[in-house]
């Protein structure tokens, strides 16, 4: 029988890949959660309907999302990842020498476990047991309200703002990252896609720059999520990732590189007018 399993993007706009087969298929306390293997992309994870990772482009994310904050930072020894269940953020995190303790916060335990046992090339850090990693399965924004300026580095690696996640995109939270920052913090969030989602980066640049003096969108481009365009929002206390010398990076990456360090902030037109960016 031919399978196909389709994410809807919007109500007239649908992704739609072929399935080989289903690997897991199950409910956690907050989602549904499955794993398919597709011919197109591989194994992928799939939280309530929505296409989360593969194993063919996941790079393409997590680089982006991890490298660009830890070489921004010049001393990143303390860092956070709230989300990422999937492992593959905390992954790139502890490639980096500077770093001495990196806690993951994630809220669905079912997804960091059922990520382990089908995705082990994403979850390698966690399944391995990584010394540096510090792994908390409980809820990220009460999290980031007990913080006091403790982290060099935060990285919000959430899902969608539907769900679990609503809730990490709001200007109630961005006030608690600010806090749980040192001086010269900074963090970033995946803020999704300017093509989709234009209204929600309007929002979230104006709440981030209220509070960050450093506020930059860069992008990365990832074919399994809407438009092959993705969004990431920096905010930072000091550091402008513009403004800094960009080391060499000692090991070894698909997607990120020194030169796109600075080049993936160069946006397209439309995306800064979504940020009043000049």
């Amino acid at each position: 029988m031919d399978l196909w399993f389709t994410e809807f993007q919007t109500k007239n706009l649908g992704m739609k890949v072929r399935v080989k087969e289903t690997l897991y298929m199950g409910k956690s306390q907050f989602q549904d959660v499955a794993v398919i293997d597709t011919e197109q992309f591989g194994r992928m994870l799939v939280l309530d309907g929505v296409f989360q990772t593969s194993i063919k482009d996941e790079f393409t994310y997590h680089e982006m999302i991890a490298h660009v904050p830890m070489l921004t930072h010049p001393n990143p020894k303390r860092v956070l990842v709230i989300g990422g269940g999937d492992g593959g953020t905390i992954r790139e995190v502890v490639k980096h020498a500077a770093l001495e303790k990196a806690e993951m916060v994630e809220i669905d335990g079912v997804v960091v476990e059922v990520s382990k046992q089908f995705l082990p090339e994403i979850s390698e850090a966690l399944l391995n047991n990584h010394p540096k990693v510090e792994l908390k399965i409980c809820d990220g924004i009460q999290h980031m309200k007990d913080a006091d300026g403790i982290y060099d580095v935060i990285i919000v690696d959430c899902s969608d703002p539907i769900g679990p996640g609503e809730g990490l995109f709001t200007g109630a939270f961005y006030k608690d990252v600010y806090k749980a920052l040192k001086p010269d913090g900074l963090f970033v969030q995946q803020t999704e896609s300017p093509f989709f989602h234009q209204e929600l980066i309007r929002y979230l640049h104006k709440e981030i720059s209220a509070l960050f003096p450093v506020t930059r969108m860069y992008l990365s481009n990832v074919p399994l999520y809407p438009g092959g365009m993705h969004s990431f929002t920096m905010g930072s206390k000091k550091y402008d990732p513009l403004a800094i010398e960009v080391p060499e990076t000692p090991f070894a990456t698909r997607y990120y590189n020194k030169d796109l360090h600075k080049t993936c902030f160069s946006l397209p037109g439309f995306v800064k007018d979504l940020t009043g960016s000049k």
